[in-house]
């Protein structure tokens, strides 16, 4: 390996805009170093090693590993974060977190004292253990207490003391920091043996002599936040290595005859912990990022990522074992050992209740005297950038002009089933071109990319805004026609979609098709320039309201169950055609409809003639960024009303049961920011991501239904009125959220069938 690697891609990682390649690309040359350096058959033995310890360190240094955090333009957050999950990876103990604190703290002092020490400590001579004290958050972490230049006290969890030639101890203002010599006299050290590997050790100080460095205390607080995400990125590392070996085993282990992974309830466990690892990994990723671009939340993010993490990554370890079985209840196997750091870095500075205290504290933050100020957001802007900023503008203005208090009050004393659909409303936007925001230029849309249409349909929600009529039409039908319409059938329908004119249902499920879409029935049979249908379709959202039917039919019985499928556009007043309207649960219609002998044109058939299964997955990318940013949309929505009654509610406010719940919650939804984030941006590269789809929907739709319980555990008995009884708490809206929630886990196919997908696409078990 060329010792040099590393050191050039150091440079690049420092560089703005750095792209996921060259960071791969670092994190491979990390990989490989430690590898090479620190073997997995010898990291057991190699942990309490000091020489061995003090070897690698040397090495590290001229890597430039040991400077990271000292100059953001040679390694920022995100460069940090990735070395400490390849150390996770690696089981290696090496003293990164003491460096790294050592570097935030220090870069900016001109003291001799500073600069002796980051000099040494970049060359490999140094290492330093951080001693948090009172910045630890743990409420027996001890402390050190500095009088006339020196320091006594006791600090617990010291992590990396066997090898430290020096201590950095956070104090209390006024000295900030102080760097305490190993050797100096009163300077002592009591191992502490637990699930940590090597152990975390307790410093004692009687009188020290110690260097004093003016650190100001909101510094100091964001250098031991950032240790608290570097340990859960280090446990990242290790979660992820152990889910790797678990998979791997679930690939080739043998029980009653079959591989274990192609048992469905060790196939959802493994699509679960793939669930919590990349939430945990996206979380991590956005506060990084936001704090390499300097951003005023980054903290929030931290937060979030945090309250996440732990709780998630401890999951995913005990599953790994669960998997492995007693393969990996073996010390000498590799599953201890990341299960050790798992948990020793989760737990460690308070942990993830910590962490969901302080992400309540900005839910629950007030502008205000009386605490219910709704103009304070539960959840920190995202950084879009500028064309989605400027475009939300431009949204606000107009939904400023035709959507104002007078028409939003009339539209919500309309009864709940008659609201989301407003013909009228739809064509009032296609009036004014805001149907068709994130269509290509060439079939009339505005060309917006998937951050700027979610922007998009994330204003128009928060303003509550009657879109359903054109749903349809605008994501699902006018794809399909982009790519498989004919030029005539793409002059014809793409003008009077973007018009609002025209209203489609969606006919895909049947009573024994829903999740397996594959097994539909309905049939067509060619006659001429028509198509005679027959058969039943179910559950159909805007049947009873809609023109036309966007519907998949089997044209083909002797073909095999993905092929033989064809779509049609089927005027629903055709003679033939029977229409059932039922109430479903979350208190809209859905509806059976019943096709006899219709008769449908063949130019209204979309795609070739058996083609129907690619017409169908060919329109799924821009389905998924739209059904996925109208749930993120909602649920956004939901909590910022749920929050804004605590908010002005003292005894639910003050109430430590309720700010826990409400902060793991906002941390939730986060992650599925996140995921959404990441749709789109593979949508936007002009990938499927099929399997990373699944991983959203699945998290969406059940934090949905948390969402729905908090808010009824919290506002009790008054979260079970409706919105028809008087002095309903957050206008009866929570009993319905609930309610809605059971859609979002069965609609598109239930959360057990993307389990199903996560794991066959993503992680290639076996069926």
């Amino acid at each position: 390996m060329n010792t040099n690697a590393i050191a050039s891609r150091e440079v690049i990682a420092g560089q703005a805009g750095l792209s996921d390649a060259d960071r791969q690309l670092l994190r491979d040359s990390v990989r490989e170093f430690l590898a090479s350096r620190w073997p997995a058959d010898k990291a057991v033995e190699r942990a309490s090693n000091v020489p061995a310890i003090t070897t690698l360190w040397g090495e590290m240094a001229t890597q430039s590993l040991t400077a990271l955090g000292t100059d953001p333009h040679e390694g920022g957050l995100r460069e940090i974060f990735l070395v400490f999950e390849e150390l996770g990876r690696a089981s290696c103990p090496a003293p990164m977190l003491g460096a790294v604190c050592a570097n935030l703290a220090l870069a900016r002092d001109s003291s001799d004292a500073a600069k002796s020490l980051l000099a040494d400590l970049h060359a490999g001579r140094a290492i330093v253990a951080a001693a948090f004290g009172a910045f630890d958050g743990d409420h027996s972490a001890g402390r050190a207490e500095q009088k006339g230049g020196a320091l006594t006290g006791n600090i617990a969890f010291v992590e990396g003391s066997a090898g430290a030639t020096h201590f950095l101890v956070f104090t209390n203002a006024p000295a900030g920091v102080c760097i305490v010599v190993r050797g100096a006299s009163g300077v002592s050290l009591t191992d502490t043996p637990g699930l940590a590997v090597p152990a975390l050790s307790t410093l004692s100080l009687v009188n020290a002599p110690a260097a004093n460095v003016a650190v100001d205390k909101t510094t100091l607080q964001g250098v031991a936040l950032i240790a608290r995400l570097a340990c859960a990125a280090r446990a990242l590392g290790a979660a992820q290595r152990a889910f790797e070996l678990a998979v791997e085993h679930a690939k080739v282990r043998k029980q009653f005859g079959q591989l274990i992974g192609s048992f469905q309830a060790i196939q959802h466990k493994l699509a679960n912990s793939l669930v919590n690892l990349e939430g945990s990994r996206l979380t991590l990723e956005q506060a990084a990022a936001a704090y390499d671009g300097g951003m005023a939340d980054w903290r929030v993010f931290g937060a979030s990522a945090l309250a996440f993490a732990g709780p998630a990554l401890r999951e995913v370890a005990v599953q790994n074992q669960r998997a492995l079985g007693a393969i990996g209840y073996a010390e000498e196997h590799e599953a201890p050992r990341h299960f050790r750091r798992v948990h020793a870095d989760v737990s460690r500075f308070g942990g993830s209740l910590r962490a969901r205290a302080e992400r309540a504290d900005y839910v629950l933050r007030s502008l205000g005297p009386e605490g219910g100020d709704a103009n304070v957001r539960a959840l920190p802007p995202l950084e879009m950038g500028q064309a989605a900023k400027a475009f939300r503008a431009e949204i606000r203005d107009w939904l400023a002009k035709n959507w104002d208090e007078v028409k939003r009050a009339a539209y919500r004393a309309k009864p709940f089933k008659d609201r989301g659909w407003d013909l009228e409303f739809s064509k009032l936007m296609g009036r004014d071109g805001w149907i068709g925001v994130g269509w290509p230029k060439e079939f009339g849309g505005q060309g917006r990319s998937p951050s700027e249409h979610i922007a998009f349909i994330t204003e128009m929600a928060n303003a509550g805004t009657p879109v359903n009529a054109h749903n349809v039409a605008e994501n699902i039908v006018a794809p399909a026609l982009f790519k498989y319409g004919t030029k005539e059938q793409q002059a014809e329908w793409l003008p009077k979609i973007l018009r609002g004119e025209v209203t489609f249902g969606l006919g895909y499920s049947e009573p024994e098709a829903g999740s397996d879409l594959a097994s539909l029935r309905t049939r067509a049979v060619r006659d001429g320039e028509h198509w005679v249908i027959n058969g039943q379709k179910l559950w159909s959202t805007g049947a009873d309201k809609a023109e036309y039917m966007w519907l998949a039919v089997r044209t083909d019985p002797a073909a095999k169950k993905h092929a033989g499928i064809s779509v049609f556009m089927v005027n629903l007043r055709s003679p033939g055609i029977t229409i059932r309207p039922s109430m479903a649960m979350y208190g809209k219609t859905f509806s059976a409809h019943f096709y006899d002998d219709v008769r449908v044109p063949d130019r209204n058939r979309v795609g070739a003639a058996n083609d129907g299964w690619n017409v169908i997955t060919g329109a799924l990318a821009s389905e998924r960024v739209m059904i996925g940013a109208s749930l993120m949309a909602l649920l956004e929505k939901v909590f910022q009303h749920l929050v804004d009654h605590v908010r002005g509610q003292e005894v639910l406010r003050s109430d430590p049961v309720v700010r826990d719940r409400l902060g793991g919650l906002a941390a939730e939804l986060e992650v599925a920011r996140q995921f959404q984030l990441r749709n789109s941006r593979l949508v936007e590269e002009g990938r499927t991501g099929l399997y990373e789809a699944a991983m959203g929907k699945v998290f969406s739709g059940e934090l949905q239904e948390r969402i729905g319980q908090a808010a009824l555990d919290i506002l009790g008995s008054g979260g079970l009125l409706s919105e028809d009884a008087p002095g309903a708490p957050v206008a009866g809206e929570m009993e319905q959220v609930l309610r809605h929630s059971i859609m979002g886990m069965v609609g598109g196919g239930t959360s057990e069938i993307q389990r199903n997908i996560i794991a066959l696409r993503g992680l290639e078990l076996p069926r």
